[in-house]
This record gives structure tokens, C-alpha cells and sequence, in this order.
């Protein structure tokens, strides 16, 4: 790169293309040069028109209801239980009004812009400057009155619907409660706990078999939501929630925790594995058996049953009983642990028995101090909670 001498000196840069000074001697400033250009104006707005339309159409693509899948990614614009469609019809309505809001905001600043643009003949004097205009003013507040009343009126019907469904008597019942940083599902008429992973039979429409949730917190403020299922409602300290789902297919649906809970609240994940009556049968059978006892791994669980681990967590046909961690009675029945944080493997099982901070940092799971040797006997007892 040259850094030399301007060949020619300085007269020779103000002649050149590059001269601020350039446009100025006949009285018109680059700022003039840019509005007079009505070709740089036209493929402005067509590149600005163009944007736009880029961003609206792959909208057309989500808003597509589809089957269910495993995308890491739920969306509620794939719906796949009768309130979740609810609340899909009605996104729909909320999105045409706004962009019809758009369009009528976007064509009249367009037309502004076009109608009185600068022009090179413009005397510069400034325009005729009008004072108030009834009909434009009854305009500008009645028709926003009417859009808030359509939305209210339109909010007010879904929620309706929602909250006073009726609960047949075969409704399959579950308590969900929100710890830091874990969610506990107990199934009352099944006597079944089990955390993280939410277990219900699919809805056929011929006999709806919906799953209606008691929501409870045991510390702070959480919100339950998936996506796919249901809308958001939250769980808070002394006070009862409900809500409900029909699933209408089976697979395995994601959400989390939707309400700031703490340190961890990004990685307080859920999974609802939506099953066929014979699916969800056979697991209610397995899930209500006690825990295997398996004497090659009695001194993994001779060391759980003498450390803290009974402080916090239960195993049916044991001494532990604790209710502040999650109930291991089918530990490796799981797909995760840590709530969806790490796979559910022997290698992540230890690292979390050992380091809990190296999975999940800020989480109440203490770091047992563990030798090497009792770490194994542990880890190889709780893989026999299956």
C-alpha cells in the first residue's frame, strides 16, 4: 500500500473523485446529490421492500402445523393437543392483525416518502402546515380502540375454553412440582414419583383420556411449558395451578422451565413422553415395583444408605426417603439426569455423583467426597435402578 506523496499535490485531491469539497461549489451538497438521485431512491426502497418480503415469507413455513418431532427446538406453531391448537388459531389471528397493522403503517410512510420527496425545481420554502384534522384524529383513536377490544375479547374466549374444560372421570391425574433446579411428577392413583420426565398415554378423539396437572412450587416461582402441548402457567410458593393436556399423537415433546428460578433456570429442561395405552401400561407396571435388590452391588448400597444421600433422596424398599432430591427408585429408566442436562450414561451417572458443578454449576446437588473405590460400588448400584 502506497503512503507517499498525492502525485500532483493536493489541488490534484480535490480534483479527484474523492474531495469533499466536490458538489459544493455549485451549491449542492452530497446530502442533496443522494435525495436528487431518483435512481438510488428507487433501489433503496426496492431493496428495503425486498427485505421485508424475505423476512415474512419463511414465516408461511412455521406457521405449518406438522407431526411431532424431535427437534431440539419445540415450537407453538406445531401443535399437537387441543389447547395448544387454541392458542395456535388464535397466534394466527394476533399475527394477521399485526401485519395488517404493518402493511397500512409501511404504505403510508412509503407513500410519504415518495409523494413528497425532494425535487430539484422545490423552492425550499416549507410546505403548507395543517393544524389538527377531526376525521384524522377520530381515526387515529377509534381504530386502535376497536383492535384492543377484538384482541381482548379474542383472548378472553381462549382462555375460557381453556380453563373450564370439563375433566372426565377417566382423566389420568399428575402433581408436578417445581424444585430448583427439577421438576418431581407424582401420579397419586398410581403411586408413582418420578422426576424430569413426564409419562401420559396419547388422547384418542373417540375417547379422550386427558392428563390434568396440579402444579406446585417448593421454593420459588417456575412456569411450566410445552410448547407443543399446552400454554404457560406457572407454579408459586402456597398457591395451587392447574392445567391439562390431550396429546393427539405419541412422542417425546421438550420444554423447561419458562420463569427465572435461579442460577440454573436455562437447564430446569422436561421431557412429556406422550405413549399408547399399551406403552403407558407397561410402564405404570414397571415404574410401581420396588427397587431391584441385587446382592453383587450390595456395598454401592451400603454406601448410599450411610452417606447424605439418604438425606435428600428416596428408593422404595429402602431407608432412604428424602424429598428434597429426586426419587431413584428407577433411576436409569431415564433418558437424562440433572434435569435434562446431561445424558443419562454410566460415565455422566459418576461425574455427577463425584462433581455435580462440572454438569450443572450452581446446582443444590452436593459433590460427595467419595473415594475412587466407593464411587464405583456407588455408580455400579445405581445402575441397577432400572
Amino acid at each position: 500500500m502506497y503512503f507517499g506523496p498525492v502525485p500532483g499535490g493536493l489541488g490534484a485531491f480535490r480534483n479527484s473523485r474523492c474531495d469533499p469539497n466536490r458538489g459544493k461549489a455549485s451549491g449542492r451538497s452530497p446530502l442533496n446529490l443522494l435525495r436528487s438521485n431518483s435512481r438510488f431512491r428507487a433501489a433503496f426502497s426496492a431493496v428495503g421492500v425486498f427485505g421485508v418480503v424475505a423476512l415474512l415469507l419463511p414465516g408461511g413455513a412455521w406457521c405449518q402445523p406438522g407431526p411431532a418431532s424431535h427437534s431440539p427446538i419445540p415450537s407453538i406453531f406445531d401443535p399437537h393437543s387441543t389447547a395448544a391448537g387454541s392458542i395456535y388459531t388464535f397466534s394466527l389471528l394476533v399475527l394477521a392483525i399485526c401485519a395488517a397493522i404493518f402493511l397500512v403503517v409501511f404504505i403510508l410512510l412509503a407513500y410519504a416518502v415518495v409523494k413528497f420527496r425532494a425535487r430539484e425545481k422545490d423552492d425550499g420554502r416549507e410546505p403548507t402546515q395543517v393544524y389538527g384534522s377531526t376525521q384524522i384524529e377520530l381515526a387515529w383513536t377509534v381504530i386502535p380502540i376497536l383492535i384492543v377490544v377484538v384482541l381482548f375479547l379474542a383472548t378472553a374466549r381462549v382462555i375460557q375454553s381453556i380453563e373450564d374444560a370439563p375433566k372426565p372421570a377417566n382423566a389420568l391425574e399428575v402433581t408436578a412440582i417445581g424444585h430448583q433446579f427439577w421438576w418431581e411428577f407424582r401420579y397419586p392413583g398410581l403411586g408413582i414419583v418420578t422426576a424430569n420426565e413426564l409419562h401420559i398415554p396419547v388422547s384418542d378423539p373417540g375417547h379422550p383420556t386427558p392428563t390434568f396437572l396440579t402444579l406446585l412450587s417448593a421454593d420459588t416461582d417456575h412456569s411450566f411449558w410445552i410448547p407443543q402441548l399446552a400454554g404457560k402457567t406457572d407454579l408459586i410458593p402456597n398457591r395451587v395451578n392447574h392445567m391439562w393436556m390431550d396429546p393427539d399423537q405419541t412422542g417425546i415433546f421438550l420444554g423447561q422451565c419458562a420463569q427465572y428460578c435461579g442460577m440454573q433456570h436455562a437447564k430446569m429442561l422436561l421431557q412429556v413422553s406422550v405413549e399408547s395405552p399399551e406403552d403407558f401400561s407397561a410402564w405404570m407396571r414397571s415404574q410401581q415395583q420396588p427397587a431391584i435388590q441385587d446382592s453383587s452391588v450390595s456395598a454401592g448400597r451400603r454406601i448410599f444408605e450411610t452417606t447424605a444421600c439418604v438425606n435428600c433422596h428416596a428408593i422404595r424398599g429402602t431407608v432412604a426417603d428424602g424429598r428434597f432430591g429426586p426419587d431413584l427408585t428407577h433411576l436409569m429408566s431415564r433418558r437424562t439426569i440433572a434435569s435434562g442436562a446431561a445424558e443419562n450414561s454410566v460415565e455422566n451417572l459418576r461425574l455427577w455423583v463425584s462433581t455435580p458443578d462440572a454438569i450443572k454449576p450452581g446446582s443444590l446437588m452436593p459433590a460427595m467426597q467419595l473415594g475412587d473405590t466407593d464411587l464405583d460400588a456407588l455408580v455400579s448400584y445405581l445402575e441397577t435402578l432400572r
